[in-house]
């Protein structure tokens, strides 16, 4: 099954009208700078981070010129004061926090019997640590301000499923899952709800780099539409996630994706 004429590119409705949000690992390319991009459309102010700090500043700026109430923050989500900073520099801008997406990870290909340590931890600091640290960031902030706030975290449908070398990544992504729900549970008591996405196939450019045209063939096929998501797509329910529309909705995994499983 195909979908012929393709996906629509809906337009902002003002489902974040004068909200603030921070969202990690968004220099453009990606479900990040998608999301930065949806958030703004739907009238967030944003404070966009990544650890790569040239192509951060350059997306900024291509947002500024079209849009207003966009900043940014070079962040290496494997710093805790790297991502005090950031926090606390939203804040500052803004007065307040309402909205945090933890987009930040790191992928990779590698059989479990040749991996290194190395590649193990790597792949977890960035994907799973680093959701930890700006989880608990978010929720400090919104417990201290006192009028709640929403969590949205990126994990990956190879967290419910098994891929041939991604025991690295499918882990730490199950992981953020976990994460997810137990914060759920502790922060529905001062009114923060904590939702994930877990997309399977977006195409952006690093993907491409970093995947063979074979197996890129072979995820595609897999799809029910017959085509991999565009990461627009997969901003559009974490919009959801974070607007009115969700508000009895916190704890879930959300698939964007046929393949729950």
């Amino acid at each position: 099954m195909t979908d012929v004429e393709g996906p629509v590119y809906e337009p902002g409705h003002g489902l974040l009208e004068g909200r603030t949000a921070v969202i990690t690992a968004a220099a453009g390319a990606g479900i990040g700078g998608a999301t930065a991009r949806r958030f703004l459309e739907e009238g967030a102010r944003v404070l966009i981070s990544d650890a790569h700090e040239r192509r951060l500043k350059d997306y900024e700026a291509e947002l500024a010129a079209e849009f207003e109430g966009v900043a940014a923050l070079a962040c290496d989500v494997t710093d805790e004061a790297q991502v005090q900073t950031l926090f606390g520099t939203a804040r500052r801008l803004h007065g307040r926090l309402d909205i945090v997406v933890n987009n930040a990870g790191l992928g990779g290909t590698s059989d479990l019997v040749d991996m290194s340590d190395e590649q193990w931890s790597r792949v977890l600091d960035v994907t799973l640590n680093g959701t930890f640290r700006c989880v608990r960031a978010a929720l400090r902030a919104f417990r201290d301000g006192g009028h709640g706030g929403v969590i949205v975290n990126n994990a990956s449908v190879v967290g419910w499923r098994a891929q041939a070398g991604q025991a690295h990544y499918a882990a730490a992504k199950a992981g953020v899952m976990a994460l997810t729900r137990c914060a759920a549970m502790e922060a529905a008591g001062f009114g923060v709800r904590v939702n994930a996405v877990s997309p399977s196939l977006a195409m952006h450019p690093h993907l491409v780099k970093v995947t063979t045209p074979e197996l890129l063939e072979e995820l595609t096929a897999r799809e029910a539409f017959g085509r991999y998501a565009e990461p627009w797509e997969v901003a559009n329910v974490i919009v959801f996630l974070a607007s009115g529309y969700a508000s009895y909705l916190t704890g879930e995994v959300v698939s964007v994706s046929s393949q729950h499983a």
